[in-house]
């Protein structure tokens, strides 16, 4: 039976597992933390073919200088001599016109929708609940600027065959009955979903394990051998770990493993904080987004969770409050019955999103070495891409073609 050591226990990693154990590979995982509480674990649990537009787009670099001088901004990148911010900021500019964003749709859709059907079949077939509902998500907009910009943006998904409306202000009161809103109206996304994130984490690592997955937690990878054009072996936990295949899913520290076989993948880790609030009336019913104010707000097993901002640093456990302050304060501009406080510190959640800098994730063989993978740079959309990653790695371990084209997501693409 052919091996597969896996570096990092994220969603990336847990759903490759998944699937290269069915496709009859030994799996091993090895894990840097204790899997309690990675990226994946906190962030909205929304499930995205809404999302084929690009982090890399025409306009985020105007409003992302205007964001630079708001505390609150859901958006920052914060200036520093990191040589890699500099390098993915000139990569970043390069990508953001008209032309990437039309060259990335299609293999955007085509992705999340492959996600979003295998985690229809995941909720079938598994014997654990995740809380998947499929009800779509509401974006809303209180000015004629954001409705222009996502009636647009809908005109398009429709062009791609997604399911996409337009909603009056009371055609948005209707599917959300239980609470007042104040907003011009909202781009009904019917083709998103949504789940319980740590549902879906710790039912995973129970199927796996019980699958004869081995999970090896608080092992950091520390080096990488190579040798004739291949990974000979991995070495953490001062043991040496050895398999016919590797795959780096470490999310934003993909970047640092990548490098000690001598790899460049171009990404930043961009922070962003969540808390949740008990909702016992659980007056919201659908997932929403708030087109101004980018801050995402989920039900989630009688309670919500907020959450937001892209603050693009080197990896770091500083909490900016201003920035949690900044999505406190834009909720109730657009739902006046949810009033939530500014949560202590200990209450509030942050994670890295892998950011690359064109906003396409890394998913492919490593040119370099014939026995090595990368799934990593996935940005917000981690949790929404998981099963069709997953899916994809197995497939290119398998030398077995793919389910989708993935030329867009070559990780060499910078080289």
């Amino acid at each position: 039976m052919a091996s597969v050591i896996i570096i990092g226990g994220g969603i990336i990693g847990l759903c490759s597992a998944k699937y290269l154990n069915e496709a009859g590979f030994k799996v091993t995982i090895l894990e840097k933390g204790n899997l309690s509480d990675n990226c994946s674990f906190g962030n909205a649990g929304m499930i995205v073919p809404s999302h084929f537009i690009p982090l890399a787009a025409p306009g985020m670099i105007q409003q992302g200088i205007k964001w630079m001088f708001n505390s609150k901004s859901p958006f920052y990148v914060r200036p520093s001599l990191n040589p890699d911010l500099f390098s993915w900021g000139m990569k970043f500019l390069k990508k953001a016109n008209p032309a990437h964003v039309q060259q990335s749709a299609a293999p955007l859709r085509d992705i999340s929708l492959l996600s979003k059907k295998l985690y229809e079949e995941l909720d079938k077939s598994a014997d654990f609940s995740f809380g998947l509902e499929e009800k779509g998500i509401l974006m809303f907009y209180k000015t004629e600027k954001a409705a222009e910009e996502e009636a647009h943006l809908a005109e398009k998904g429709k062009e791609l065959g997604l399911d996409m409306g337009i909603l009056s202000a009371a055609e948005c009161k209707a599917l959300q009955p239980g609470l007042n809103l104040e907003v011009l109206g909202a781009v009904h996304y019917r083709c998103d979903a949504h789940l319980y994130p740590n549902q879906l984490m710790e039912g995973l690592t129970r199927l796996l394990e019980s699958r004869g997955v081995e999970i090896v937690r608080e092992h950091e990878v520390t080096d990488i051998e190579t040798q004739n054009g291949a990974v000979s072996a991995v070495r953490a936990g001062n043991k040496q770990w050895l398999a016919d295949h590797y795959l780096i899913a470490g999310g934003s520290w993909s970047p640092s493993i990548a490098r000690l076989a001598g790899l460049k993948v171009p990404m930043l880790p961009g922070k962003g904080y969540s808390f949740m609030v008990k909702e016992p009336e659980r007056r919201m019913k659908i997932p929403a987004l708030l087109a101004e104010a980018r801050v995402a707000i989920t039900p989630m097993n009688g309670s919500i969770r907020y959450g937001g901002t892209m603050e693009i640093d080197r990896i770091n456990n500083r909490i900016n409050m201003n920035r949690v302050k900044g999505i406190v304060e834009a909720i109730p501009r657009y739902f006046p019955d949810l009033r939530p406080v500014l949560p202590a510190e200990k209450d509030i959640w942050f994670g890295f999103r892998p950011a690359s800098p064109d906003g396409l994730p890394y998913i492919g063989r490593a040119k370099k070495y014939k026995n090595m993978t990368i799934a990593t740079g996935h940005g917000m959309m981690g949790l929404s891409l998981g099963p069709a990653t997953g899916k994809l790695v197995s497939q290119i371990v398998s030398e077995k073609s793919t389910d989708i084209d993935i030329k867009a997501f070559s990780p060499d693409r910078f080289s």
